[in-house]
C-alpha cells in the first residue's frame, strides 16, 4: 500500500524559503518517478516538478525550486527559495505510476501540506 506523508509546510514572508519532505513507503522508491503538485484555493491542482532520470520544473518555479530525493531514506524533497505570494497553495507529493519526461500518470497522492506566503 503506497503511503506518502508530506511535512515542512508553513507560513513565510515573500522572499523566504521552505523545504518540503515527502516520506514514502509501501513501494520500491528507488527508480520511481516522483512529482510535486500544488493546489491554490479555488483552483485546479497544478504540476510543480518531477524527478525521473532528470528533474523537470514548471516555468513558474524554475530557478527557485529544486526537487531532489534521498533513496536511502525513501524521501522526496522540494526546496523552495525566493517564495512569492502566488506560491501559496497546498503542496502534494505524488508517486507516478509511470512518467513520460515531466508528465506524471496514474499518481498516488499524499495528504498535502499547506504553504502560505505573505507579502
Amino acid at each position: 500500500q503506497v503511503q506518502l506523508v508530506e511535512i515542512g509546510g508553513g507560513s513565510v514572508r515573500a522572499g523566504g524559503s521552505l523545504r518540503l519532505s515527502c516520506a514514502a513507503s509501501g513501494f520500491r522508491f528507488v527508480g520511481s518517478c516522483m512529482s510535486w503538485y500544488r493546489q491554490a484555493p479555488g483552483k485546479e491542482r497544478d504540476w510543480v516538478a518531477t524527478i525521473n532520470v532528470a528533474p523537470y520544473y514548471s516555468d513558474l518555479v524554475k530557478g527557485r525550486f529544486t526537487i531532489s530525493r534521498d533513496n536511502a531514506k525513501n524521501t522526496l524533497y522540494l526546496q523552495m527559495n525566493n517564495l512569492k505570494p502566488w506560491d501559496t497553495a497546498i503542496y502534494f507529493c505524488a508517486k507516478c505510476g509511470h512518467c513520460r519526461s515531466s508528465a506524471c500518470y496514474d499518481a498516488d497522492w499524499g495528504q498535502g501540506t499547506q504553504v502560505t506566503v505573505s507579502s
